[in-house]
């Protein structure tokens, strides 16, 4: 949302004292940046903040995916899910939920959290930090040059003095496979922009868009079969946490079939449903089916072949974000164009670091990283935090036990049952849940930690506390946790730590 933006962003006027004047009649600034989503905006605002001169291009909404096909109205879907699941799940509060999903209610709040696809007031903070829009397509046009084809049929070619940043995220894939072009499969576009419940919907993927969108329909009146390719959901993070949200779906009355690999589509009627051929030869029939099988740069139209890389290449960068390969040190790759963490709040944090390397280079300063220095994306590497909205939310940071084991760290586990603590006991009757801490054996210090079960999603930030202030567990058990709350679950983790 444009609020959150401005936090991130304190707003500024354009260039200041140190900075060259914008001159838009030239269309020459000190910073290019294409793409205007949470990215680009974060980065053009943080610049713009220190003085630079700032213009930004895009072609879609401003606000980009996050804002209107992703974070926000994901979690619009899996917040009723979450809130009707609590309350019955606690005695006397179960009693009040005899009713079921009103739909239309549910996307019609997702709808105002997406402005109904409307960035009247994501422009508007744009111009309340003095960073102009070029509505169009952007593409590299050479060294700190940027072609843009404007929404008006015309071209504009603006010039960067200092840097140019790409921004343009990522985009949803959908394998090659028979009759894909005629059954017009759904992406994470439709899932989440989807105007009615489909009665049968085929979820293809198990990771975190699959297992979300599974939730969230299964919940509002689909009957949902999840196919998985692999050996188990959310095969990135901790094997208990794929095992939880794996039963938990099948209890809602979602077919979950792991193992299943897809090898055709046939939809003959445009309008009629759609046949799921499966690798071993059976069949689902459903009425609309999502691949949520991963996602690729969007660079394929980029211009990219302009300063010597290739087109529909994920753009490899520096740890400020300076694109590698391209003389001069002027090209930025920021978010999820760089293939580091596809996560929003990563390619901020992102935005945030490459910024302040171009305000210090554009000042004649070092921008040299350092491991957790200021113009150093570390985070991207040892503490990307994230959380799953299944039922139950799954948090974690940092490095899996395996992840750990793979950089030849010798680790120690400590694992709980988060249902045995006081505070989830009271949370929800019949709590299930789990906890884990990896710590370095040797330093003594956590590398990572994962959480399974209702509620657990506010219980991350802590955790991404002491993973990147790399605590020692000995100082971390004087962290004490308010009683009764889930956080208790601490620690038992912690002892088993220090035994």
């Amino acid at each position: 949302m444009a609020e959150e933006r401005a936090q991130d962003t304190t707003g500024g006027s354009g260039a200041g004292p140190e900075g060259g004047a914008p001159d838009p009649a030239a269309d020459v600034y000190d910073v290019v940046v294409i793409g205007a989503g949470p990215v680009g905006e974060v980065l053009a605002g943080r610049v713009s903040d220190a003085g630079l001169s700032a213009v930004i291009v895009e072609n879609e909404l401003v606000g980009g995916e996050c804002s209107y096909w992703a974070c926000m109205p994901s979690k619009a879907l899996l917040r009723p899910v979450a809130a009707l699941a609590d309350a019955r799940a606690v005695a006397g509060a179960r009693q009040a939920t005899d009713g079921e999903f009103d739909t239309s209610a549910v996307l019609a709040r997702r709808d105002d959290f997406t402005h109904d696809w409307d960035d009247s007031s994501q422009v508007e903070w744009l111009d309340s930090v003095g960073v102009p829009l070029v509505r169009g397509v952007g593409r590299l046009a050479g060294e700190l040059r940027v072609a843009v084809e404007t929404s008006d049929g015309s071209s504009r070619v603006l010039t960067a003095r200092h840097a140019v940043a790409v921004c343009t995220g990522s985009r949803a894939l959908v394998p090659d496979l028979p009759g894909v072009a005629e059954a017009r499969p759904w992406t994470s576009r439709n899932a989440t922009s989807a105007s009615e419940a489909p009665a049968r919907l085929a979820v293809v993927g198990g990771g975190v868009v699959g297992v979300e969108m599974a939730t969230a329909w299964q919940a509002l009146g689909s009957r949902v079969t999840l196919l998985a390719r692999g050996d188990a959901l959310l095969p990135r993070m901790e094997p208990f946490a794929g095992e939880l949200v794996a039963g938990s779906l099948r209890d809602a009355g979602a077919d979950v079939r792991i193992g299943a690999s897809v090898a055709a589509l046939r939809r003959p009627d445009p309008a009629g449903p759609v046949t799921v051929v499966l690798e071993d030869g059976g069949e689902v029939e459903v009425d609309e089916v999502l691949f949520a099988t991963g996602r690729g740069p969007r660079t394929e139209d980029l211009g990219l072949v302009t300063v010597g890389l290739g087109p529909g290449d994920w753009l490899r960068v520096d740890d400020s974000c300076r694109v590698d390969d391209v003389a001069g040190g002027w090209l930025y790759a920021v978010g999820d164009v760089n293939g580091r963490a596809l996560l929003t709040h990563q390619g901020k944090y992102q935005a945030r670091v490459a910024g302040d390397a171009m305000v210090a280079r554009y000042r004649g300063r070092s921008a040299a990283g350092g491991r957790w220095g200021a113009h150093a994306a570390t985070a991207d590497d040892e503490a990307v935090s994230q959380v799953v909205f299944s039922h139950p939310e799954v948090a974690s940071v940092g490095l899996t036990a395996a992840d750990a084991a793979s950089r030849g760290i010798r680790t120690r586990v400590a694992d709980a049952e988060l249902g045995d603590v006081a505070g989830a006991a009271l949370y929800a009757d019949g709590y299930r849940g789990r906890a884990r801490l990896v710590a370095d054996a040797e330093r003594g210090v956590l590398v990572g930690a994962t959480f399974a079960g209702p509620a657990v999603a506010e219980m991350l930030h802590a955790a991404t506390v002491a993973v990147v202030s790399e605590v020692p567990v000995e100082r971390l058990a004087h962290a004490v946790p308010a009683y009764p709350t889930i956080s208790e679950v601490w620690l038992g983790l912690l002892a088993q730590l220090q035994g």
